[in-house]
């Protein structure tokens, strides 16, 4: 170990004495002896001062929330109305086709049974 100590003293041009003192004088204030600070919990920390809130504060978010929910009524409403105009839509082809099919069934039943008078 002695002989690693003196070639790293040699490379930085000191002898083993010399970088020794070097090592064992403190440069500035040791910091070595302090822990380093604890981080405190949140929960341990003091709660900040609460901010009372004004009536026009409230007023506005009262505001703010009813535009809200305008705009989604009416976002909503329109949604239904596209659901309820496809819905009638696909009622009335619906109706068109069994129209369609039951002239059909009464066409071929009054070919079947010409004779039969009602």
């Amino acid at each position: 170990g002695r002989a690693a100590a003196a070639r790293i003293a040699a490379a930085a041009g000191l002898t083993v004495a010399e970088a020794l003192r070097a090592v064992r004088q403190p440069r500035g204030p040791s910091h070595a002896s302090q822990p380093p600070p604890r981080r405190t919990y949140a929960w341990a920390e003091p709660k900040p001062a609460v901010d009372p809130i004004t009536v026009e504060e409230l007023l506005r978010q009262k505001a703010q929330t009813e535009a809200w929910r305008k705009r989604a009524a009416t976002a909503d409403a329109r949604r239904r109305g596209r659901e309820r105009a496809d819905q009638e839509a696909y009622v009335a082809q619906q109706r068109a086709e069994q129209a369609e099919r039951d002239r059909d069934w009464a066409r071929a039943r009054a070919a079947a049974a010409p004779d039969e008078a009602p």
